[in-house]
């Protein structure tokens, strides 16, 4: 899934639509491409790791090029979560 622009207040349904079919989907690994992405309020980075949390055994998210924040909240506030992968590259 390939996201753009800010995921905010008026953004927030949309995203956790997408997160939740990332858990009903069953793949092993769900790609998130947010390098277009500009803004992720704590909300939105909350419903990330929710729905990572929701994930079976052996499943992951990969977050490709988020946004500096995105990643800096994530380490901060759920650090040991290990079904999501952050790739810069």
């Amino acid at each position: 899934m390939r996201a753009a622009g800010e995921i905010g207040l008026a953004t927030h349904t949309i995203w956790e639509r997408v997160l939740e079919q990332a858990v009903r989907e069953g793949e092993a690994v769900y790609y998130l491409e947010l390098s277009e992405v500009t803004f992720v309020d704590v909300a939105g980075a909350g419903a990330l790791a929710a729905a990572a949390e929701r994930l079976g055994d052996g499943r992951r998210l990969v977050v490709r090029r988020p946004p500096t924040a995105l990643s800096r909240v994530l380490e901060m506030f759920w650090p040991d979560l290990s079904t999501i992968e952050v790739s810069m590259s």
